[in-house]
């Protein structure tokens, strides 16, 4: 059944008038009265009336009445939900983030939700090598991973993050060489810090750093309470030092192979309004950032 036909039924009943009807529509007197009898050929009975004084409902035409309310309701709920999905004003997207963006992924959706509050969004931490894939099978949209992906994924360059020493706060000044040959070097294991673990080993090949020894644990945030209590020292991204309490040194390193790109990665190849919507909101928030 045309929705239009229930407009009709609707305004007609509300009006009881078809001149006045139509007006409100914005359609001839002849559309309405041509409207309104295909409907009542559809439902197979008389719905109005017809007098001197206007249209007045039958019983049948009371009786249909709420439920027609209830159809264009409905309808009008479901153009409107439509509109804002096509639009990108409702619906899902799943964000994953790494050590490096842990500050800037939040502030990037916090921006985003303020222009697009209907969208869920969820942010899960892990590793780029492991975004990479779940990019590629739609399980993630966007990813803040190291840039250029080693996959075919597009991405968008943020910003440049470096290594730097992390150590216990003391009143003996060290350089970094001296750290590392007298303290443990603290390192998550490669399930979880694979691209920095590469990184590290690289920087210390390519300056022929000794290191006393090794500690492995799970997370950064064991590594800066391990580095507190003295018990050795990190090489971690400048980035994480936003959360270094005043308990520690940050030593910058020297050198090659201490810096690498991060940004947004994502699969172009499939269609994603609220990732368009999303990647648009970081452009913006980068030109206020940085003109």
């Amino acid at each position: 059944m045309n929705i239009r036909l229930l407009k009709a039924f609707l305004v007609l009943a509300e009006k009881g008038n078809y001149a006045d009807a139509a007006r409100a529509l914005f359609i001839s007197q002849p559309a309405l009265t041509k409207q309104i009898n295909l409907l009542e050929s559809q439902v197979n009975m008389s719905l109005f009336s017809r007098g001197r004084h206007g249209a007045t409902l039958t019983a049948s035409g009371r009786r249909l009445l709420p439920e027609a309310e209830k159809v264009v309701r409905q309808t009008q709920s479901f153009m409107q939900h439509a509109e804002w999905v096509s639009k990108g004003m409702e619906g899902h997207i799943a964000v994953g983030f790494g050590l490096s963006s842990f500050y800037l992924a939040p502030r990037c959706i916090a921006d985003f939700r303020r222009d697009y509050p209907g969208v869920e969004m969820s942010l899960t931490d892990l590793p780029s090598f492991q975004q990479y894939e779940l990019l590629q099978n739609d399980e993630l949209q966007v990813g803040f991973v190291r840039v250029p992906a080693p996959v075919a994924l597009e991405y968008l360059p943020l910003f440049t993050d470096r290594l730097v020493l992390v150590a216990p706060a003391t009143s003996a000044k060290m350089s970094a060489a001296e750290w590392l040959s007298k303290r443990p070097l603290l390192r998550l294991y490669d399930e979880r810090g694979r691209g920095l673990n590469t990184q590290i080993d690289r920087y210390l090949h390519d300056n022929d750093l000794f290191i006393a020894s090794t500690q492995l644990t799970d997370d950064i945030q064991t590594i800066v309470a391990m580095v507190i209590a003295g018990i050795g020292v990190a090489i971690l991204p400048t980035s994480v030092t936003h959360i270094a309490p005043s308990e520690l040194v940050i030593i910058p390193l020297t050198g090659e192979s201490i810096s690498w790109k991060v940004g947004i990665a994502w699969d172009a190849s499939k269609e994603d309004v609220i990732r368009d919507n999303f990647i648009a909101s970081i452009r913006k928030s980068i030109s206020v950032d940085y003109g």
